[in-house]
């Protein structure tokens, strides 16, 4: 399959006063990085009802977009993932389930609704980004994986019972590598001057 890409911006034109807006890309067999925050960092996913949730929607939703995650945290206000994307054009609606879907349920659980219940000032429901290379995807994953270190819940990533590991990263980067599956020779400047331990980035 011919890997093709699809961009989308909230707004029209490629910057607005001298900045890049932001865009979502829709890219056929590629590694994502894909990460969401409650608005606010409002704790919306404290409970394990709530996480229950997110775990059943998000599960249902990557399994019909034929999406593929390799790693997945959860945290009570955020997550990230790192998967695969076999086709670019159901990212989007994937994304607007499952969010959709999760605000509407994780809402009947709280007793003060929280509208909206994702995104940031920027208006920005989640962050998509194209993984680059074999370096970006090995950071991106082990970001992912280490994310309750990272915020003291445990000492051992194993020990969190929402960090889930669907796909081992050598078989993963193995396979991407066949597939050609990384966004390689497109320039992307934050990239290419921070090489950041996030591994993020269209």
């Amino acid at each position: 399959m011919e890997s093709r890409t699809r961009k989308t911006r909230h707004s029209t034109g490629p910057t607005y006063q001298g900045r890049h807006r932001f865009e979502h890309w829709y890219r056929d067999i590629q590694v994502y990085f894909i990460t969401a925050r409650c608005r606010n960092r409002f704790p919306a996913f404290t409970t394990q009802r709530a996480k229950a949730v997110f775990w059943d929607r998000f599960d249902f939703y990557a399994g019909e977009a034929l999406f593929t995650p390799w790693v997945t945290t959860l945290a009570d206000n955020h997550y990230h993932v790192l998967g695969y994307c076999k086709i670019g054009d159901n990212l989007g609606p994937m994304m607007r389930k499952i969010h959709g879907s999760v605000a509407k349920l994780v809402n009947d659980l709280l007793s003060d609704r929280r509208v909206p219940f994702w995104g940031d000032r920027g208006h920005r429901d989640y962050f998509d980004g194209c993984i680059r290379d074999e370096k970006q995807c090995r950071r991106a994953y082990r970001y992912t994986l280490t994310q309750s270190v990272r915020h003291g819940i445990c000492s051992d990533w194993r020990e969190y019972a929402h960090t889930r590991v669907n796909v081992e990263l050598e078989a993963g980067v193995r396979r991407s590598l066949e597939l050609k599956a990384f966004l390689e020779g497109v320039p992307y400047k934050r990239y290419q001057k921070r090489r950041s331990d996030r591994g993020t980035g269209h």
